[in-house]
């Protein structure tokens, strides 16, 4: 299923399939928007994310900006897309600046924006502390730092909400919606529901296939939570939670 749009998309995945994992999956976003992957453990998010971003191989094609990836050279994938992995894994212990300033190498490691990255994931003062010996959520904001500093139009996370706090999961939706205002794309996986609401699509895998993409209002039904991860939902009265 493609969400509708004009122009040249950020991102179109076609037929795209890994044996076991993913199915024939069509999907494509336009530019500016906010878009959540949600889906049981197993259904192939992951995989789509890693596929989307050329990282993994798969029949059918993949187009960055209307650009067929295969015709991209490696430096400007680079620029054009940026990819944050699930777990934050750090062997060695390089300092949490140098780590973001990865981020700019595409960028033929200029630093431009490597301190306004970390100020704005709540990182400044860990800046020259290595990354092994951070927390799991500390490590995770890292990734997503050196994803802001690589400032590519086509951000590709998956599962950045799963390891940090309430206070961190919000900062980084509003940044995420900041780049999008900004027309940069997103997509990132995720588990939370309700933060689901707070997007612009829903893309929703279910044991490898697409099961439905649009507005969160639209595609979150009672049916499909119920078809899709065996629950049951209703509207009413709880705790929302805002940034002051």
């Amino acid at each position: 299923m493609a969400a509708e749009t004009t122009g040249v998309n950020a991102l179109e995945v076609t037929a795209a399939s890994v044996t076991g994992r993913l199915g024939e999956v069509t999907l494509s976003l336009p530019r500016g928007v906010l878009a959540g992957l949600i889906g049981p453990n197993g259904s192939g998010k992951s995989t789509l994310l890693q596929v989307a971003a050329g990282l993994l191989h798969s029949p059918g094609s993949i187009r960055w900006a209307g650009r067929p990836l295969q015709e991209i050279p490696v430096m400007e994938r680079g620029r054009m897309t940026h990819w944050v992995p699930q777990e934050a894994r750090f062997e060695f212990g390089f300092s949490v600046r140098s780590v973001v300033a990865q981020g700019r190498y595409a960028w033929g490691d200029d630093e431009n924006g490597v301190d306004e990255a970390l100020a704005r994931v709540d990182l400044s003062k860990l800046a020259h502390r290595p990354v092994n010996r951070l927390s799991g959520g500390e490590r995770q904001r890292v990734l997503l730092a050196r994803a802001l500093a690589n400032g590519a139009p086509l951000q590709l996370w998956d599962e950045p909400l799963a390891q940090l706090d309430p206070r961190h999961v919000l900062e980084v939706l509003s940044i995420a919606r900041g780049l999008t205002e900004k027309g940069k794309t997103m997509l990132f996986s995720l588990h939370e529901l309700r933060a689901a609401y707070r997007l612009d699509i829903i893309v929703v895998l279910h044991q490898g296939r697409l099961r439905a993409a649009g507005p969160p209002q639209e595609v979150l039904t009672p049916e499909l939570l119920n078809d899709v991860f065996g629950i049951r939902a209703r509207t009413g009265s709880g705790l929302i939670f805002e940034l002051p």
